[in-house]
């Protein structure tokens, strides 16, 4: 599934239908270049979800964590800064990928062996123009 965003003022209609057509899939492992809008997209998914004091990236922490009525727990993972698969151990990261939570995961290229089986890959690209491309592996 692709979807196109060509102003910011798409990315709500945008999320919305990220989590139409996502249903009941809970791991999602964003890819993309720097700069491609994955934090920009997963900002507008967790609005999309109900919440309300969104912290941006969590670049520094690694993981921000969320909780909604309508979704539950919802962890946000900027893993850029990791240096190995084991500083994502000391940080729980197996409890909150196996925990039943949603969880959208930047640069999961970090931590290979330790995504679920049924973790949902999704890529953005951009172009010349500045429009953005969310490809769905669903």
């Amino acid at each position: 599934m692709n979807i196109e965003i060509n102003t910011l003022a798409d990315l709500p209609l945008a999320a919305m239908k990220f989590l139409e057509e996502t249903d009941n899939r809970k791991v999602f492992a964003f890819n993309g270049q720097m700069g491609a809008g994955k934090t920009t997209f997963i900002v507008s998914l967790l609005t999309a979800m109900g919440v309300e004091d969104i912290e941006g990236s969590p670049t520094y922490s690694l993981v921000n964590t969320y909780e909604t009525p309508a979704f539950g727990k919802i962890y946000h993972f900027d893993l850029y800064r990791l240096n190995s698969e084991e500083e994502a151990f000391d940080i729980g990261i197996e409890e909150m990928l196996y925990g039943g939570g949603y969880c959208f995961i930047e640069w999961p290229e970090k931590i290979p062996n330790l995504l679920p089986e049924n973790t949902i890959s999704v890529q953005i690209t951009t172009n010349e123009e500045g429009q953005r491309m969310i490809s769905i592996d669903v």
